[in-house]
C-alpha cells in the first residue's frame, strides 16, 4: 500500500513537469494554430541562464526569475526573427522551421556551454515528506512545482477566457482576417503568444532539471511527455493539458515502478499513440472542428 501511494503521488509531481510543457504548447496552438516542437530547446536554453545567475549571484530566486523573463524575450524574437516570415504560407513550413529552431538552439548550448551534464538547485528541498511514519514518495520541491504549474494553469486558463487579450488571441488563431478587419493588430498577438509560452516553457525546464541534469538535450524526452499530455487533454485545453501531465505522470509512474524504468519513454510513447487512435482531438476538446 505505501508502495502504491508513492508511485501515485510521485507520478503527480512528475506529471506537473508534463503539464507545464503541455500548458506552453496549448498557448501556441491556441494562439497561432502552431505546434512548436522548440519548445522544449527553448525551455533548456533558457534554464542554462538561469544556472548561469544562479552561479555569480548564489540565489535560485533570481535566477527563476531571469529565466521567466529570459523566455519571454526569447519566445518573442523566435516569432517575430524566424516564424513570422511562415505566416500565409504552407502550415507544414511553420513546423520545418519549429523543427529547424530546436537543432539550432541545442546546437548553440553545446558550443556556448560545451556538453557536459551539470546539476541544478531545486527551490526547496529534496528530501521525502512522511506523515507519520509513512514516507508520501514526495518531496517539499514537488509540492512547490505542483503549486507553480497549477497556479499557471488557473491563469492562463482565466486570460483566455475572461480578458480582451485571450479573445484577440483566440480571435488570430481562428479567423485572422477577420480580426484584423477588426483592429487586432495580428504580428503583435502572435508575437504575445510566443512570448507568453517561453516563459511556460522556462518555468518547466526550471523545474524539472532540479530532479534531472541540465545539458543540450536535457529537454528531448520531457518534451516528447509533455507533447503527448497535451494530445490526452486536448491541444485547446488549458485545464486538459494538467489533466492529461497527471494522468500521464501517474500511469508513467505504475509502469516504471512495476514493470521497470528503464521503458519508461516507450510507454510514453505508446499513449501517445493509443490515445490518437482512440480519440485524436483529445479528452477535453469539443465535438466541433472549428475553421479558419
Amino acid at each position: 500500500m505505501q508502495e502504491f501511494l508513492e508511485f501515485t503521488l510521485g507520478g503527480i509531481a512528475t506529471g506537473m513537469i508534463y503539464a507545464a510543457i503541455a500548458l506552453s504548447l496549448v498557448l501556441i496552438w491556441r494562439g497561432t494554430r502552431i505546434l512548436n516542437y522548440s519548445q522544449g530547446g527553448m525551455a533548456m536554453f533558457t534554464t542554462y541562464v538561469a544556472w548561469l545567475v544562479i552561479q555569480h549571484t548564489g540565489s535560485y530566486w533570481a535566477g527563476f526569475a531571469v529565466a521567466l523573463a529570459a523566455g519571454l524575450v526569447l519566445g518573442s524574437v523566435l516569432e517575430f526573427a524566424v516564424v513570422r516570415p511562415t505566416e500565409n504560407k504552407a502550415p507544414l513550413n511553420a513546423v520545418i522551421v519549429t523543427i529547424g529552431l530546436l537543432i539550432l538552439l541545442e546546437g548553440l548550448a553545446g558550443i556556448i556551454y560545451g556538453g557536459q551534464y551539470r546539476s541544478f538547485p531545486a527551490a526547496f528541498s529534496i528530501k521525502g515528506l512522511k506523515a507519520g511514519s509513512v514516507g508520501l514518495g514526495i518531496s517539499p520541491n514537488d509540492v512547490f512545482t505542483a503549486a507553480a504549474v497549477l497556479g499557471a494553469a488557473v491563469i492562463l486558463a482565466l486570460v483566455f477566457r475572461y480578458t480582451s487579450v485571450g479573445l484577440r488571441l483566440r480571435a488570430t488563431a481562428f479567423a485572422p482576417a477577420v480580426a484584423r478587419l477588426l483592429g487586432v493588430r495580428i504580428g503583435r498577438v502572435l508575437t504575445l503568444g510566443w512570448a507568453l509560452a517561453g516563459l511556460f516553457g522556462a518555468l518547466a525546464g526550471v523545474l524539472v532539471t532540479s530532479s534531472t541534469f541540465l545539458y543540450p538535450n536535457s529537454m528531448d524526452s520531457i518534451f516528447v511527455l509533455g507533447f503527448t499530455a497535451a494530445v490526452i487533454g486536448g491541444l485547446d485545453s488549458p485545464v486538459g493539458a494538467v489533466v492529461g501531465g497527471i494522468v500521464l505522470g501517474v500511469v508513467l509512474s505504475y509502469a516504471g515502478g512495476y514493470l521497470g524504468s528503464n521503458l519508461v519513454l516507450v510507454y510514453g510513447l505508446a499513449a501517445l499513440v493509443l490515445v490518437l487512435m482512440i480519440r485524436p482531438t483529445g479528452l477535453f476538446s469539443s465535438g466541433v472542428t472549428r475553421r479558419v
